[in-house]
């Protein structure tokens, strides 16, 4: 019987080849399958936010959203690993991520994905530009991601405030365990700052327009 096995960056616990890249027209079923699951501490500076917030879902071209884990061998050259995949869409994981940073943090009021129920001061609406490694010309690849973040007012439907975000982690060589760790850690950096952003971006919008005692 053929078993897929679910692993977080973490704790990878099959080694794969050096050089993994496929140019999409395999036909080998068999995949190790990864999920990031960065644990993201509130920062210090983290202020703390007496409005909701909800996460509309996450927005990506195909390439970018995709489980095959994607690299750029020279600029203009897509290829995939060979043998591995995301077990979750990478905008799920970013949406994931977020959504327990913020929880987590106790920071906030209340948070939770469009379409909860939850009523909502703000709405946090994400497009997952870039979620892939590249090597850049360099001997071992860098995780990329790159995400434009917008936080609109529910009320007028405004945007209030507007950021790019954008991170690359050097893998520690080519393999996909350290390809994969390296996105790990643009993901929880990326969240770290995201986070923060929207918390200071909330508060600051929410003190202006709050009636004068």
């Amino acid at each position: 019987m053929k078993t897929t096995r679910f692993l977080t960056a973490t704790a990878l616990l099959l080694s794969l080849s050096a050089c993994a890249l496929l140019n999409g027209g395999s036909n080998d079923k068999r995949s190790t399958i990864y999920v990031l699951d960065p644990r993201v501490e509130a920062g210090a500076d983290w202020p703390q936010a007496d409005w909701q917030l909800t996460l509309a879902r996450a927005e990506a071209s195909r390439m970018t959203d995709s489980l095959r884990i994607m690299v750029r061998p020279t600029p203009h050259e897509v290829q995939v690993y060979k043998g591995a995949a995301w077990g979750k869409m990478p905008t799920d994981m970013v949406e994931d991520a977020l959504l327990r940073a913020l929880e987590d943090s106790g920071r906030i009021g209340a948070v939770a994905r469009q379409g909860s129920g939850v009523g909502a001061n703000y709405r946090l609406v994400l497009d997952l530009r870039r979620f892939e490694s590249a090597y850049d010309g360099l001997p071992a690849p860098s995780a990329n991601i790159e995400l434009a973040a917008k936080l609109l007012d529910v009320r007028g439907q405004e945007v209030v405030a507007s950021r790019t975000f954008r991170h690359s982690t050097p893998a520690a060589g080519t393999g996909t365990e350290e390809v994969v760790r390296a996105f790990e850690q643009s993901l929880h950096h990326v969240t770290s700052e995201l986070a923060g952003w929207t918390l200071a971006s909330g508060n600051a919008h929410f003190t202006r327009r709050a009636p004068a005692p």
